[in-house]
C-alpha cells in the first residue's frame, strides 16, 4: 500500500512541476509594461522552443515514470 502511495505522490509531483515549469516561463511584465517605460532588453514575444521540451522538463518525466513503476508494482503484489 505504500508502493502505491508514494508512486501516486510521485506522478503528482512529476505534473506538477511541469506545470509551473510551464507557467514561470513567460514573461511576467509584458502585461504591465506602457510604451512610457522604454525599451527594455526583454523580447517581443517569448520563446516557448525550450518550455516543451525534453531539456526543460526531464525532472517531472523521471518523477512521474518512477511513479508509474511504482504504482505498477504496487498493482502486481
Amino acid at each position: 500500500m505504500l508502493t502505491v502511495w508514494l508512486g501516486a505522490i510521485l506522478v503528482f509531483g512529476g505534473v506538477l512541476f511541469m506545470a509551473v515549469q510551464t507557467i514561470w516561463w513567460g514573461p511576467l511584465s509584458a502585461a504591465r509594461r506602457s510604451r512610457l517605460a522604454g525599451p527594455t532588453l526583454e523580447p517581443r514575444t517569448p520563446g516557448t522552443d525550450g518550455v516543451f521540451g525534453l531539456k526543460a522538463n526531464w525532472p517531472g518525466l523521471v518523477l512521474m515514470a518512477l511513479g508509474a513503476v511504482l504504482l505498477l508494482a504496487g498493482a502486481a503484489l
